[in-house]
């Protein structure tokens, strides 16, 4: 099972940000060739705290032989197909689609994994890992993230830490869960 997550928080080709969202899932479906099981929409603050508007963000899993970086690819293809540059780490973005996770699968392996998710968030506003690093090495300090997996993979144990999409989420503080609220 493949997980990913999308954001928006500016207009992108294909709309505000939450329609951007909604049809970043059919186009994805199509190029995937597969049914994306989608959560609802959600609203956040962006992150880092005052780095733009408010983010739509939502959700979705699918079934896929596809190895991680053929995935990659395509999900940046649909972000250039929603106008999205890379101009500034963590900035405001017309369409964001990260892959969280791809079943059990670990990338490129356990020390560089854990050099990512240990890395200080100074750091991580300016290094970005040369490989793809699964499962996303900061899904479970993200409420905008865990929120709506919860809906689509509730279950979906992270192959590192050993626990739930629940679990995960269930750990942050409530606060934080309260603060993602239904965007549709």
């Amino acid at each position: 099972m493949g997980l990913i997550c999308t954001g928006s928080n500016v207009d992108s080709a294909w709309g505000s940000p939450l329609e951007t969202t909604q049809n970043c899932f059919e186009v994805l479906e199509a190029k995937l060739n597969t049914r994306i099981k989608r959560s609802q929409s959600y609203a956040s603050a962006a992150y880092p705290a005052g780095s733009g508007p408010d983010f739509v963000n939502a959700a979705g899993a699918f079934e896929t032989d596809l190895p991680a970086d053929d995935i990659l690819k395509v999900l940046h293809e649909v972000e250039a197909e929603a106008d999205r540059l890379r101009e500034v780490r963590w900035g405001p973005r017309t369409l964001d689609v990260d892959l969280i996770g791809l079943a059990d699968v670990v990338l490129p392996d356990m020390d560089i994994w854990r050099y990512w998710a240990d890395l200080p968030a100074n750091r991580q506003m300016v290094e970005t890992p040369s490989d793809v690093v699964l499962p996303h090495p900061r899904v479970q300090d993200r409420a905008f993230a865990l929120v709506p997996l919860c809906d689509v993979a509730p279950d979906w144990v992270h192959p590192v830490l050993g626990k739930s999409l629940v679990a995960l989420r269930d750990a942050l503080d409530p606060r934080e869960i309260n603060a993602i609220t239904p965007a549709d």
